[in-house]
């Protein structure tokens, strides 16, 4: 059960109770998507990336607001910049020694996709966040996970779904002391030409963190973007334009291709107009989409038995300006997709001025980018040299990005129903429109109690979960059935946040430790005679046994633990230690030690060891009390007297009273009290017997 902090109304509580997520970035924002988790004194990153519309250190995600080295593990969604440009700054610049985790496509991608954006952007060195060899170190760091393989980490469970988005992209469930958190990143529900659609977990979150990109819009049919895409291509090259469509290099771009490339094919008369895709990567993009052909949906593994679709029929690669004949129509796909810098800007800024032209928005586009500016149709724009360029070009945007809208964004909440939805990667407006058109959905749903967050970057949303503990019996405990109520004696053992009972030997085999018994032995300066020390021990203990060693040495086995051996003017005291035994064994010692220094205490007659111990004392004394409770002729049998007259007597261990005309029937030796007439009376007699016993009577062993 969670609830938010703010919400306890006083409640006293532990703060390892206390969930927390702060947005390091996305809050509110899109881009430089990193969230950091801190739960039961455990740290995750989620996402570590770059803000598309900031250059340099200014577009890192507020990481000065953790200690790195704190951190447990990273886990990345996939490969896009915005999630993932910052990691090799992260893994080689800052003090984390966690684990980083990612699916395999995304790991391959990742390195071409980042190499490129080295190359590509327009940093000067000194503000370079990496250089190429501090991506290719952080490869080394970067370990691999399949789609619902679990993983342990720190004591952190951890799994992943398909996101669609992109290939290899992946949703992470995470769980911590049996708190479930589902992050998504950015997914699409969606089925494309190539991509699944993003899965919906059969388990429910306790805590759902899901993108809010595109609030409360909602995208159009897949075949109605598509016709209007093709339609708008065909327009700007028919009209003797050059068609610019800029792309990320990979995710967006390929699907796009796998369009155009069946468009083309259906209309030979656009065979003679090239299309282009404009990126370093193109061929390295092309041989990992055909690796990992087995994270795509159903569609592009039946084509892959007859052909490879990737390996495209009218689309040319392009490496860059100087192998580009442009002369007349032509369709070029070029990275990155909102225009920053390399490729697509530089073939922007050439073909603005032209209004034959035209240039494509396929995708989304984040505040402080040229994509986003020239969708408010300017009339002129910056170049990179800092000139003033006409923008006389057309600009449409259709979109085809792989972000859930909000038809998408609101199935998934109601599949899923977890507790508490945090809000990230939006922009602040339509991250508020989202979290009141879902509170407008649940509100007079009165089986179904979800709560809507939407924190700003370094705004931490708390919550508090506080579950049970429980143990589980383990071991030779495990074979026994127990009873409710019933107390168990054994080790319990934590193992990340799982508890378990088991007995002292069972230890070595559900844990790497072992277990050993320490010996202790004790000397001490003792004169008096062993059968003196016996008879005080007596007075104690109700077991004390002589003894006798292979050397003939006499001994004493005291609480059956604590052995006592006398060599001439030593007393050699010896057990095995435990917490039961250590304190038996400071009782046998504080008599030694008390016998030895009084000198009356060692002058025992033979009388006093001749009689049984204090057994003879409490039957004397319980006689006296009942006799002055009830007098002396309510004693109708008393005990010690014989059963049998022979030669081995057998003493009554029963005696019987008379009370105010109720039997009364005491066995000393049990200490058990019948009066079957009243209740009362028994209870008032069996009270005083065993206050007795305990006051006169030796210690028990146990």
């Amino acid at each position: 059960m969670a609830t938010d902090v703010g919400d306890n109304r006083g409640v006293a509580q532990n703060d390892s109770d206390i969930w927390r997520m702060t947005p390091l970035g996305a809050g509110q924002e899109v881009g430089r998507s990193c969230h950091l988790l801190e739960f039961k004194g455990k740290k995750i990153i989620l996402d570590c990336g770059i803000h598309p519309g900031m250059s340099g250190f200014s577009g890192l995600p507020y990481i000065d607001n953790c200690d790195p080295a704190s951190i447990d593990l990273l886990l990345i969604t996939h490969f896009h910049l915005d999630h993932a440009g910052a990691l090799p700054w992260f893994l080689q610049k800052t003090t984390f020694k966690g684990r980083v985790f990612m699916t395999h496509a995304t790991k391959a991608i990742y390195r071409w996709l980042l190499s490129d954006y080295i190359k590509v952007s327009n940093i000067s060195t000194e503000n370079q966040m990496y250089s190429e060899a501090d991506l290719e170190d952080s490869m080394d760091r970067i370990e691999t996970i399949n789609f619902h393989e679990q993983k342990s980490v720190s004591g952190i469970q951890f799994w992943c779904y398909h996101a669609g988005h992109v290939l290899g992209a992946a949703m992470f469930m995470i769980e911590i002391a049996g708190v479930r958190v589902l992050y998504t990143g950015d997914y699409s529900r969606e089925e494309d030409r190539h991509l699944m659609a993003a899965e919906i977990p059969a388990i429910t979150p306790d805590v759902l963190i899901t993108e809010s990109t595109y609030g409360t819009h909602i995208h159009e049919p897949r075949e109605e973007r598509e016709s209007r895409f093709t339609s708008k291509v065909q327009e700007i090259v028919e009209r003797g334009g050059r068609c610019l469509i800029p792309v990320f290099a990979l995710g967006r771009a390929q699907e796009l291709l796998l369009i155009l490339d069946d468009y083309w094919a259906s209309h030979p008369e656009l065979h003679e107009i090239p299309i282009y895709y404009a990126s370093s990567l193109a061929k390295k993009c092309m041989s990992v989409y055909q690796t990992y052909s087995n994270a795509m949906n159903e569609n592009i593994q039946r084509q892959l038995n007859i052909r490879n679709p990737f390996q495209f029929r009218h689309i040319s690669n392009l490496k860059g300006m100087d192998n580009f004949d442009d002369v007349g129509p032509s369709v070029v796909m070029a990275s990155p997709g909102m225009m920053q810098s390399g490729l697509s800007r530089e073939l922007f800024e050439t073909w603005c001025p032209d209004r034959l032209n035209g240039c494509i928005i396929a995708g989304y586009c984040v505040e402080g980018t040229l994509a986003k500016q020239i969708l408010s149709e300017p009339k002129e724009i910056t170049a990179t040299s800092g000139l003033k360029l006409e923008l006389k070009m057309s600009v449409d945007y259709i979109s085809f990005s792989a972000h859930a809208d909000y038809r998408q964004c609101s199935e998934f909440v109601r599949a899923m129903k977890p507790p508490h939805v945090i809000l990230v990667h939006g922009e602040a407006n339509e991250m508020g429109r989202l979290k009141s058109a879902l509170n407008r959905e649940y509100e007079d749903d009165a089986d179904v109690s979800i709560q809507i967050h939407n924190p700003k970057n370094l705004e931490s949303v708390q919550l508090c979960f506080r579950g049970e503990k429980m143990a589980k019996v383990m071991g030779n405990l495990a074979l026994k059935k127990r009873k409710q109520d019933e107390v168990l004696s054994g080790v319990l053992i934590k193992r990340n946040f799982n508890y378990h009972i088991v007995t002292p030997e069972d230890l070595p085999s559900h844990t790497n430790l072992s277990t050993s018994v320490i010996t202790q032995r004790l000397s001490v300066y003792f004169t008096a005679p062993i059968h003196v020390l016996k008879f005080h021990l007596e007075q104690v203990a109700d077991q004390v046994k002589p003894i006798t060693l292979p050397d003939d040495t006499e001994g004493l086995s005291v609480f059956n633990s604590v052995y006592v051996v006398k060599k001439e003017k030593v007393v050699l005291v010896e057990w095995q230690a435990s917490m039961a035994n250590d304190l038996y064994a400071e009782t046998v010692v504080s008599i030694i030690l008390r016998v030895q220094a009084d000198p009356h205490a060692r002058k025992v007659t033979n009388t006093q060891i001749r009689q049984s111990g204090r057994a003879v004392v409490y039957k004397e004394r319980l006689q006296k009390m009942l006799t002055g409770m009830f007098g002396q002729d309510s004693i109708t049998r008393k005990f010690g007297t014989s059963i049998k007259k022979e030669e081995d007597e057998e003493v009554d261990e029963e005696f019987h009273l008379k009370v105010a005309d109720c039997d009364v029937i005491v066995n000393w030796k049990t200490r058990v009290v019948k009066c079957d007439s009243n209740a009362a009376l028994q209870e008032q007699i069996s009270s005083s017997v065993n206050l007795l016993y305990g006051a006169v009577m030796p210690i028990q062993t146990a």
